[in-house]
């Protein structure tokens, strides 16, 4: 039992699983899944106790039992004592006191990530303003490798997204020259397929492949289909550089998704045999997102946002190239509009990156949630003022394929010019030399280059 006294009423929470969601900033699928707090008194005496609870309780106090979990599992045997010392005395609102002081500096926090939960990392996070999420998220860094180097600092990088609603080659192939002209696809050129039959997917990688071969770009590809599809297209020969797959935050949850930590293993198991990669190994593709857990009646009422950071635990035991939450996609229905998608952009940021993975967003919504692009220009704002590694580069913003608003290939300008941000420094000296960027990164505008529209057409054919 765990209670405070606000405004001379004492509100009482049955244990840390219920303290930890009424203490949630507001959103609707916490009020869908009856975890939420009944009102923002509830809510303020929430953070007050949750604020003097000690870290070290997450290790013994367990939102989902060790003995029904694998992903508790996950957590728990992984857990680095060692690494965890620094902190372990203090509490929840002692530790965000600490990150926000001058002592958490990039290196502390390198050191610090074995030894945090995500569990702990999303109750610090739960007494966090915005700009507290984003003044601790830009000093962490997490760097990543496959033919390019990704997350480095004062870097942005950028999923070039040509998703077609028939799987069209030459479709596909257009949206992609679109997005290099942009400079975009330096994080990687990634298509939601509209089959999952392993036949297309095969000639979709393929046709990645020889695009990427003959134009030589520093960068990787990769159909985001189902991890046993990955599997069975690498037995057949397939180009595969990064194995994708949808996770989440507990066992019910991935086995809804039809995987498990064993799957997930064997697929980068397969996808490291190939050698693919030229500066790096790390050849996987996580995405999740809040509510994912709720959808699937899998959440053993956490909330939802505790859930999505247990996510990037799982995340983390493969050592993947990119991350993302695609923060608005699910619906209103999890997170109703604007002002919740941007915290929980923020909030999944931060935590992704405290727990030391490459992190990234998808800044989206759908066409029912009270939200609009001028929300979206916010978030990818405040993400790029937090240090995001990467973000989605879709033609006009429009995905006409998976139908929700993202961000385009000419927003990735604005966010760079604006922050003075860089590409992966391997896909900006081949813009350069492709005749597409000049020196210090202004985009040549005038006209295409002939020998990429030449390459392209024929990768296409």
């Amino acid at each position: 039992m765990y209670q405070a006294t606000w405004q001379h009423t004492t509100y009482r929470f049955d244990n840390l699983k219920d303290l930890m969601a009424k203490a949630t900033p507001p959103r609707s699928g916490d009020v869908l899944a009856g975890v939420a707090a009944a009102s923002a008194e509830e809510n303020v005496a929430a953070k007050m106790a949750l604020a003097d609870v000690p870290l070290k309780t997450f290790l013994s106090e367990l939102l989902i039992p060790y003995e029904e979990d694998d992903v508790t599992r996950l957590i728990i045997d992984r857990h680095d004592a060692a690494a965890f010392a620094p902190v372990s005395s203090m509490t929840v609102g002692q530790f965000r006191d600490w990150l926000l002081s001058e002592k958490a500096t990039t290196e502390a926090l390198s050191r610090l990530t074995p030894g945090l939960t995500p569990e702990m990392i999303a109750a610090v996070s739960k007494l966090m303003r915005n700009q507290d999420l984003i003044l601790v998220a830009r000093k962490v860094s997490v760097i990543t490798r496959f033919r390019n180097t990704i997350g480095l600092k004062g870097r942005l990088s950028v999923r070039l997204q040509p998703n077609h609603p028939t799987d069209d080659p030459k479709g596909i192939a257009a949206s992609v020259i679109d997005g290099l002209m942009y400079g975009c696809g330096d994080a990687v050129i990634g298509i939601n397929p509209a089959t999952d039959n392993v036949g297309a997917i095969i000639d979709m990688l393929s046709m990645l492949d020889r695009m990427i071969d003959r134009l030589e770009i520093p960068t990787q590809s990769c159909v985001l289909t189902h991890v046993t599809t990955s599997i069975e297209a690498i037995s057949r020969g397939a180009p595969v550089d990064l194995v994708f797959q949808s996770i989440g935050g507990t066992e019910a949850l991935n086995s809804s998704f039809g995987v498990t930590l064993g799957i997930l293993k064997e697929g980068r198991e397969a996808a490291l045999s190939l050698k693919r990669g030229t500066v790096g190994d790390n050849v996987m593709y996580f995405e999740t997102g809040q509510g994912a857990a709720l959808s699937a009646d899998a959440h053993h009422g956490v909330d939802q946002q505790t859930l999505e950071a247990r996510a990037y635990a799982v995340a983390r035991e493969f050592k993947p190239l990119l991350v993302n939450t695609v923060v608005g996609f699910i619906g209103p229905e999890y997170l109703y509009s604007g002002k919740e998608i941007i915290r929980a952009g923020l909030e999944d940021h931060f935590c992704g990156k405290l727990m030391g993975i490459p992190m990234g967003c998808d800044v989206c919504y759908t066409n029912h949630a009270e939200a609009d692009q001028d929300d979206m220009d916010t978030l990818l704002t405040l993400l790029g003022a937090a240090g995001v590694t990467f973000v989605m580069g879709i033609p006009g913003a429009d995905d006409i394929m998976l139908n929700y608003q993202s961000t385009s290939f000419h927003d990735s300008l604005y966010v760079r010019e604006a922050l003075g941000l860089r590409r992966a420094p391997e896909f900006e000296a081949w813009l350069e030399r492709m005749g597409i960027m000049e020196p210090g990164g202004r985009i040549i505008t005038e006209k295409p280059t002939k020998a990429l529209l030449e390459h392209a057409a024929g990768a296409a054919a």
